[in-house]
């Protein structure tokens, strides 16, 4: 057993980082089983497309709205402190649903604004929680470290998260967001115990929040690196959140599918993201942060080809493993890119420029897809994505190579 521990969490990341993964892996529990509970008690209390639509923007809506607040806020005050704390509040937003849910009294306004509240305190705890990971792991420790947290990220919460979820919504539609509520308490318990160096910065008084804002903006612009990946995820998650918008279209009209099928694509995506964290660590060490960029982006690239032309789940069922697979290795070495050039003063704002980009492009790209689709048919998100990823990697190809140098020259705090 000891040396099961050590492989997946060698002793040298630390004690912190033990309760830090300890904390993310139990959260993921609660937050995988609310994947699917949270859509089903949605379902539950209405069918008008409108509000369903409503109740997704609930959950994306809060990054854009106070994403750039939460860098703020995670580089003056304790991190850990910030995690805790909403934490806290997510276990208190939960216990009212689950109360209304018990005694009938939920309708759709109570799960709307429950989703939001919800939305917008993990937003919170996850900029934190990233700000706080380079503060108990040595930089060259990073990699390893973030593909530990995403390990749980894929089999706990992806994978086996949303089963849980649906069993337990239909024992009783209180039952998952009690359990939610018990896991996200426990995972706030568990990251209390980190122990890690104070930010060293004074806060400062609210009429500075917009200079703090404007300076997190200027040191991305002012580093290469950074700002490549900043802009990067940005156009493709237009392109990805065009495609992936009518999926479950997708899925079941042109692939045939059905619903448990969808489910299986879902699957698959999640096994893909297995084989690429067990092969992450000899990727890296074969391949450079340039390249891995530049193979990432023809791979999403052709994934979109190979779904636009193809009507076979036979053929696709492959791309959606290998894109997995693909999503792992940009997702986990994006990250650790940011991280290592970040310096620790600002990593929480830094953090939540990156974050408005992820979220603004899948905004804007969901919007596009679902017009595309309606005028279009099913495949032309596909196309669009397609040609609109071709077009970036081409731009972009020679951008890259500033990824391969993330850790040199780094861009001074204001400009």
């Amino acid at each position: 057993m000891s040396r099961l521990v050590e492989a997946v969490v060698p002793r040298r990341l630390g004690t912190s980082f033990r309760w830090l993964l300890a904390s993310s892996w139990t959260s993921n529990v609660g937050d995988g089983i609310a994947l699917a509970a949270g859509p089903l008690l949605v379902a539950s209390e209405t069918d008008e497309p409108f509000l369903v639509a409503l109740a997704a923007l609930a959950v994306w809506a809060p990054p854009l709205l106070f994403g750039l607040y939460a860098g703020v806020l995670t580089d003056r005050v304790d991190r850990r402190r910030i995690v805790v704390t909403v934490d806290l509040v997510r276990v208190v937003v939960l216990a009212v649903l689950t109360t209304f849910v018990v005694t009938g009294a939920v309708s759709i306004a109570v799960v709307l604004v429950a989703l939001f509240a919800l939305g917008t305190a993990e937003m919170f705890a996850d900029n934190a929680s990233s700000a706080l990971l380079p503060m108990v792991v040595d930089r060259d420790d990073l990699a390893v470290a973030n593909s530990r947290l995403q390990l749980g990220l894929i089999t706990i919460n992806q994978l086996a998260g949303p089963p849980v979820g649906a069993a337990l919504f239909a024992a009783g539609s209180a039952w998952p967001f009690g359990a939610q509520a018990v896991m996200v308490l426990l995972g706030a318990v568990l990251v209390s115990r980190v122990v890690a160096p104070a930010v060293t910065r004074e806060a400062e008084s609210v009429s500075r929040i917009s200079h703090d804002i404007a300076e997190g903006f200027r040191w991305v612009w002012h580093h290469a690196a950074v700002r490549t990946l900043a802009l990067t995820i940005f156009i493709f998650n237009i392109t990805f959140g065009a495609a992936w918008s009518v999926l479950v279209l997708y899925a079941t009209q042109r692939l045939g599918l059905g619903e448990v099928g969808f489910g299986l694509v879902t699957t698959v995506g999640a096994a893909g993201s297995l084989a690429g964290m067990v092969s992450y660590g000899w990727i890296t060490r074969h391949v450079s942060l340039g390249d891995l960029m530049r193979i990432g982006l023809v791979v999403e690239t052709l994934t979109h080809l190979g779904l636009a032309l193809t009507r076979s789940p036979y053929v696709a069922l492959p791309i959606f493993f290998v894109f997995g697979a693909h999503a792992f290795v940009w997702g986990t070495t994006s990250i650790t890119v940011r991280q290592r050039a970040v310096p620790t003063g600002l990593q929480g704002r830094v953090g939540s420029v990156y974050l408005v980009s992820v979220y603004g492009g899948l905004v804007i790209g969901s919007g596009l897809g679902g017009l595309l689709a309606q005028h279009g048919g099913i495949a032309a998100p596909f196309w669009f994505a397609f040609v609109g990823s071709a077009v970036f990697v081409v731009l972009i190809w020679r951008q890259l190579s500033h990824v391969a140098h993330a850790d040199e020259a780094e861009a001074p705090l204001s400009a």
